[in-house]
């Protein structure tokens, strides 16, 4: 079982950078990296709002679970 994050995904249909990104909500490039390839541990609400307020989507669209039964 996984939590799987399509930040990537979601960037690239919005057409912004990952620079940009970053500025936009507050933290760095590094971090923001962490979160695409989903090498975080965790993300803090306010973060996960921040991306979703830039990205125009809901949590679901960035965060995806994943059974592998």
């Amino acid at each position: 079982m996984e939590i799987r994050m399509n930040l990537d995904v979601m960037m690239a249909k919005r057409k912004i950078t990952s620079g940009e990104l970053a500025e936009r909500i507050g933290i760095t490039q590094a971090n923001l990296s962490i979160l695409k390839t989903g090498k975080a541990k965790a993300i803090r609400f306010s973060t996960l709002m921040a991306l979703c307020h830039e990205l125009q989507c809901q949590p679901g669209d960035l965060l995806e679970f994943h059974d592998d039964v």
